[in-house]
């Protein structure tokens, strides 16, 4: 594992900090540069890896890690372009294109954009990456192990790609909060108890995901073996076709993805 530097300490950084040293990276060679004092102070209680205030302070290694809001990302860029000889930068800056970037940094073009979601918290996330062809294989494999240290990682073939990424295993954890929230209403509305429906909810989505995850079986397929002519489940889904719940989600990830190619176009436009 290489040696790596975190511009930015929240709890996308410290997820995957956490990760990296769960899989096996020394504390010593991770430096997280970090103007929060009690951010830093909990890094290095909880990982021992090297903090500094600023990036002056800051070695920086071959593999940098750009972990700070989109909004401060042009001002970090600028400090940072002189310093640069080489590295390889991993974007998970929300929205901000690599070309964009780019040019914040000077031209610098080894660049990996990570689309990461939120159960990286609790290392169960799924991040989308893009590179442009200046990055080698063996980079893009640098950057993968960073990503994989807190989950899953798909490579997406256009940088237009990650909008629909953003949309879909970005936003979708909130999608995933509403659907067992809207569940566990319903199963209030029966006349069950908050908490046992909120139990019912949340280890049915958990217990359906991990056997959808661990059979590989078609989602289609598991939900037919469920769904036994004239039972219960059947009159259900039969209720949500109606109700017009997968056009839905359709009309969801389209207003997001949209959503997100705006941000980018925004962001581009901060410098």
């Amino acid at each position: 594992m290489h040696k790596v530097s975190f511009i930015g300490g929240g709890n996308m950084a410290a997820a995957i900090i956490g990760g990296l040293i769960a899989s096996g990276a020394q504390p010593t060679d991770i430096e997280v540069v970090e103007i929060n004092a009690d951010a830093r102070a909990q890094l290095a209680a909880r990982f021992g890896v090297v903090t500094h205030t600023d990036l002056s302070q800051a070695r920086l290694h071959a593999l940098i890690v750009l972990a700070v809001k989109p909004q401060s990302l042009p001002e970090v860029a600028a400090t940072l372009s002189s310093r640069l000889a080489g590295q390889l930068v991993v974007s998970i800056a929300a929205g901000v294109r690599v070309a964009d970037l780019t040019r914040w940094l000077g031209g610098h073009s080894r660049i990996v954009r990570a689309m990461p979601n939120t159960p990286a918290l609790v290392q169960a996330g799924i991040a989308g990456l893009y590179a442009p062809a200046a990055v080698n294989p063996d980079a893009r494999s640098q950057a993968e192990t960073v990503l994989r240290a807190v989950g899953g990682v798909v490579w997406v073939e256009s940088e237009s790609q990650l909008d629909a990424v953003t949309a879909v295993s970005g936003s979708g954890p909130a999608y995933v909060f509403y659907c067992i929230e809207s569940l566990e209403a319903a199963g209030v509305a029966q006349g069950l108890s908050a908490a046992t429906a909120r139990q019912l909810a949340l280890q049915t989505f958990f217990g359906a995901a991990k056997l959808a995850l661990e059979s590989g079986e078609e989602p289609a397929l598991l939900r037919s073996r469920v769904t036994s002519k004239g039972g219960t489940t059947e009159r259900g889904i039969a209720a949500l076709e109606t109700a017009g719940v997968k056009a839905a989600f359709g009309q969801a990830v389209d207003a997001a993805s949209l959503r997100s190619a705006e941000l980018g176009d925004e962001l581009g436009r901060l410098a």
